[in-house]
């Protein structure tokens, strides 16, 4: 099975980002991490595809994931 494709949607001052992105690391899968703090053009596809300014916002493989949310995570990365 290919990997998924994940990317995360954050901010350095987010306690709740910082747990999700190591949550991902714990789990070894990969992903892109996008600043919106600073990257102001990863914001706006954020805000357009998920209606949303609350970070994180995860997507994997286009499915949107707002918060970090560990059983959905593992639902849609099929994690037991």
């Amino acid at each position: 099975m290919a990997a998924k494709e994940v990317k995360v949607y954050s901010t350095p001052t987010c306690p709740w980002c910082r747990k999700a992105k190591q949550w991902l690391d714990a789990n070894k899968i990969p992903y892109t991490d996008f600043n919106v703090a600073q990257d102001h053009a990863a914001r706006d596809e954020m805000v357009k595809k998920s209606s949303q300014t609350a970070v994180p916002t995860i997507f994997i493989d286009g499915e949107i994931v707002v918060g970090f949310n560990e059983p959905v995570l593992k639902e849609k990365l099929g994690i037991k």
